[in-house]
């Protein structure tokens, strides 16, 4: 199997991403309007039963920076999206491990409840397994309106072990496997730190579902999501306005056009809205406790929006 890449990385200038409205350069910096609200994500908490190598949100099982939120905060964000009359599509959780919240079943079935979408992201071990019952009722009444995309990093055991921890795979596909064999709508999300072509990871994902009667289209990038890497120390290029030209990249393909994300700091009063899924801890990303009050543009002011969203093209939402 093909290893981690362990070329070494170049740090990042320190000059870069201070300035919101200007790069090191002195160019202008790129920002991104919102242009509908489609996905709205909730934060589940940081908090994960195991430890992944490189994860971007630093998730672990002591890692309670972001507090779990409450269903009934999450009711108050859907409550506003339906009275502003907001377009959105798909209500979506992250974390930190999602099923690990207490509250997370009333959370989907409230937003499925209301018409809406939802997706939720894990890494489908013991806290998914211990909600079977609850997530198959849901399921039973809703169908394919909700979709669990499963977090498997490699097609090997090996290489999924390599980030996630010993003994991390055989509960993985345990929870893989029975949410084939009941028919929940089901996507992968893997990622790309190996040095592989991605024809040939997509390949090696396919002989993995195969082997598992598994339904996943690996050539559907939505049915299978492959994330670039995200390391903020790691060099990048800031993003100016020119870039948008350059790049043949349009400001309303990148990720914060469209989503918005609620979060709930430790200790805090109240969640607080921020762009999107990758930036849940920089206060300068904060816009506000109401959806309605966010500001309507996003300063590219971070390596993650340069790395994962411009030049890498990647999404968190569904499609």
């Amino acid at each position: 199997m093909s290893q981690i890449s362990t070329a070494q990385a170049v740090p990042i200038d320190p000059i870069k991403f201070l300035d919101p409205d200007t790069t090191a350069k002195g160019e202008q910096r790129a920002v991104v309007a919102l242009t509908q609200l489609r996905t709205l994500w909730f934060n589940t908490g940081s908090l994960c039963n195991i430890t992944c190598r490189n994860c971007y949100m630093d998730s672990n099982p002591k890692n309670d920076r972001l507090a779990y939120i409450t269903a009934n905060e999450a009711r108050a964000y859907l409550d506003e999206v339906e009275c502003e009359g907001m377009a959105v599509e798909e209500i979506a959780f992250t974390g930190g491990e999602p099923f690990m919240n207490p509250h997370i079943l009333d959370m989907i079935g409230d937003a499925l409840g209301r018409g809406y979408k939802v997706l939720v992201l894990s890494n489908a071990m013991k806290p998914l397994l211990n909600k079977r019952a609850g997530l198959l009722e849901l399921h039973q009444q809703y169908g394919d309106a909700l979709t669990i995309r499963v977090s498997i990093d490699h097609y090997t055991r090996k290489g999924h072990e390599d980030v996630r921890g010993v003994n991390t795979w055989p509960p993985m596909i345990e929870c893989l496997n029975w949410l084939s064999e009941n028919r929940f709508n089901l996507t992968v999300a893997g990622r790309t730190m190996w040095g592989e072509e991605e024809a040939l990871a997509r390949q090696g994902y396919a002989r993995l579902f195969a082997q598992h009667h598994l339904t996943i289209d690996t050539t559907n990038p939505a049915q299978l999501v492959l994330f670039p890497e995200m390391d903020e120390t790691e060099d990048v290029p800031e993003i100016t306005m020119q870039c948008w030209d350059i790049l043949g990249v349009r400001p309303e393909s990148i990720m914060c056009s469209t989503s918005r994300m609620v979060v709930k700091r430790k200790g805090a009063g109240a969640p607080v809205v921020v762009p999107c899924t990758l930036l849940p801890y920089d206060p300068q990303f904060e816009l506000g406790t109401r959806l309605a009050d966010s500001p309507n543009t996003v300063k590219l002011n971070h390596p993650h929006c340069a790395r994962f969203c411009v030049l890498g093209g990647a999404s968190c939402s569904a499609d």
